[in-house]
């Protein structure tokens, strides 16, 4: 007997569908991502979590580092691992800590399955990709039910969802989910159900979701089977790397809260994991909205993931400009080259990087500087009016030129453990941490 389109749905869902208990490996309710372009600061980033504990916060710690990164450094993933796992091992933490494969696909995924049990799926590359009509069909069908006034708790007024809203949902994100399905049960077949930790990457879009269609990528997640621990939706505004957020705060504020709400409803109503939670991409720096959104999970009792990936790099320059003539001498080394290679450092990053190239001092005059007022343009003091968020850009999309020069740059963050380690540690304790759980 031939089904119909909807029982052959239902009969689809049924062997995909999230079931209680499946989730074996559980995030805790605050993580955050530390990425680490060397692989020389995990102790000084663990020392920022471990403080964090005994001032009454439990932060897991998950150390990133994505395909791009590795592409540029020319480090393999088990890296990353080793890295972690000695930090852990130097200072007897007993904490939860993970590492991330960050921002895999299906074609870069393989080489991370080993040494990872956290894994960021970036599936960007199919939003406003349609699905086949057959999958959009059955997808407005399965979530008709919902059409009307939709209250969810927390948000003041209530959803208007039509069959036209779950249908434009469907065509934009609903393949880009079917993609991150393929990817999941991929890592699922190599390393088992419940040994890994799930989150799918949603932020690189032209345009942050409306509540509507947060709501319905959250009910395609479930549909694929896919137990999702953090998810991270596009946010209005700009998210550059290594400074601080530019764009509307009350807008800002209002998605965030909603998106909270969203996730709250989809749980208990889409069979997702009890502790999925919002994850902030390009995270690191936004100080401005770090009260908002200490608020809002105060507010909520929800959990948060805040990836500070590119930070720690930045802190190896402000620290080695610090320690004296050869680290000092080695800034202003890769400021110069990094000038002479603008467009190919940058290129990779232009969407997430606003640089005026007219604020950037000549390379010649940089030289001129003292340590002090090199540490003082890049370190993220906005109080301080010799911060260049220029400077701290450009170094930001640096690190390629620190990779090139192999021993001699590793050697001297060796030599100065002491002063970039503190360096790093103040930076994630005392404006990120702090900020935001504290």
């Amino acid at each position: 007997m031939q089904l119909t389109i909807l029982e052959s749905l239902s009969r689809k869902i049924q062997t995909r569908k999230l079931k209680k208990g499946k989730i074996m490996m559980k995030l805790g309710k605050y993580s955050l991502g530390t990425g680490d372009r060397f692989g020389k600061q995990g102790k000084a980033q663990l020392q920022a979590v471990m403080s964090a504990k005994e001032l009454g916060v439990d932060i897991s710690i998950i150390w990133n580092k994505s395909y791009r990164e590795h592409s540029i450094i020319h480090t393999e993933p088990a890296s990353v691992r080793a890295e972690a796992d000695s930090a852990v091992q130097e200072t007897g933490w007993d904490g939860a800590y993970y590492v991330d494969a960050d921002h895999i696909n299906i074609d870069s995924v393989n080489i991370f399955v080993e040494t990872s049990d956290f894994f960021t799926l970036d599936v960007a590359d199919y939003t406003g990709m349609p699905a086949t009509r057959d999958d959009i069909d059955n997808f407005v069908l399965r979530y008709k039910h919902l059409c009307g006034k939709l209250s969810v708790p927390g948000i003041d007024t209530p959803l208007e969802i039509t069959a036209a809203k779950i249908r434009h949902s469907a065509e934009r994100y609903l393949l880009a989910v079917q993609k991150a399905g393929d990817i999941y049960r991929y890592v699922e077949k190599q390393k088992g159900t419940g040994n890994f930790i799930t989150e799918v990457s949603m932020d690189e879009t032209e345009v942050p979701q409306t509540p509507e269609e947060l709501l319905f990528i959250l009910a395609a997640i479930s549909d694929e089977g896919i137990p999702a621990q953090t998810i991270a939706p596009k946010f209005t505004g700009r998210f550059n790397k290594g400074v601080d957020y530019i764009g509307d705060l009350e807008k800002f504020e209002l998605e965030f809260n909603e998106d909270i709400c969203i996730i709250s409803y989809a749980v208990k109503h889409f069979n997702l994991p009890e502790n999925l939670k919002l994850s902030i991409h390009s995270g690191s720096d936004k100080f401005s909205i770090y009260p908002i959104m200490g608020k809002a999970i105060r507010k909520h009792n929800a959990g948060l993931h805040l990836k500070t990936a590119g930070t720690t790099w930045l802190e190896e320059i402000i620290g080695l400009a610090e320690s004296g003539p050869e680290g000092v001498t080695l800034a202003k080394e890769i400021y110069r080259e990094s000038c002479s290679r603008y467009g190919e450092l940058t290129g990779p990053y232009a969407s997430v990087i606003d640089i005026d190239k007219n604020q950037l001092p000549d390379p010649d005059e940089f030289d001129t500087w003292t340590g002090q007022m090199i540490t003082e343009s890049v370190r993220h003091n906005l109080d301080n009016p010799a911060y260049n968020l220029h400077i701290r850009q450009l170094l930001h999309v640096g690190y390629k030129v620190a990779a090139e020069m192999g021993d001699r740059y590793i050697d001297a963050l060796g030599k100065n453990s002491s002063i970039v380690g503190k360096n790093v540690t103040e930076n994630l304790l005392d404006r990120h941490i702090k900020r935001i759980f504290l």
